[in-house]
């Protein structure tokens, strides 16, 4: 079966996936620069929940949601390449996409570099809002893609509640 004419070849479909998983990788990449957690840090010493999850478990987690949230805007940008839904849509949601990626690069420095709690649940707390719009703007272009950003969201709701304690019992 071939491509429609206007439609990506499937050399320019996995550049644009590879490209979208190194953007979402380099915004991780790029917190764990300014991440400081091990001896020595500030980070040490704040009291923390008893739900706090043991430090190796972060970067997993992330590398997987990072990848997952690429090949979510890899399909919907796929369906808007493909003329499978309407361009303004498309640009739409991915301009969500985008700025909920924003928001998650700038978490990291503003929680870990910075040390600036409160500021850093605001930031979270926007950033929650638009993976919610993110997934909503998703969903009538590709549900899957939708779907896949489910884990993201689950986890970031579960660091906002972790913010919000560390912030409360370090105040």
């Amino acid at each position: 079966m071939t491509n429609p004419p206007d439609a990506p070849s499937t050399g320019k479909q996995a550049g644009v996936l590879i490209g979208l998983i190194l953007l979402c990788q380099a915004a991780g990449a790029l917190g764990a620069l300014t991440t400081q957690t091990g001896e020595g840090s500030w980070y040490l010493t704040l009291v923390k929940p008893s739900f706090n999850p043991p430090g190796w478990i972060f970067g997993p987690v992330w590398i997987t949601l990072y990848t997952l949230m690429a090949i979510a805007a890899w399909r919907v940008w796929r369906a808007g390449a493909k003329g499978a839904a309407p361009s303004g849509a498309v640009r739409g949601a991915l301009l969500a996409f985008g700025a909920q990626l924003l928001l998650n690069a700038a978490w990291t420095p503003i929680f870990f570099g910075a040390g600036q709690l409160l500021i850093a649940l605001g930031v979270i707390l926007a950033m929650l809002g638009f993976i919610g719009l993110t997934i909503k703007r998703f969903g009538p272009i590709d549900r899957l893609a939708a779907g896949l950003l489910v884990p993201y969201l689950l986890w970031v709701s579960f660091a906002t509640v972790l913010n919000a304690s560390i912030w409360w019992l370090n105040r």
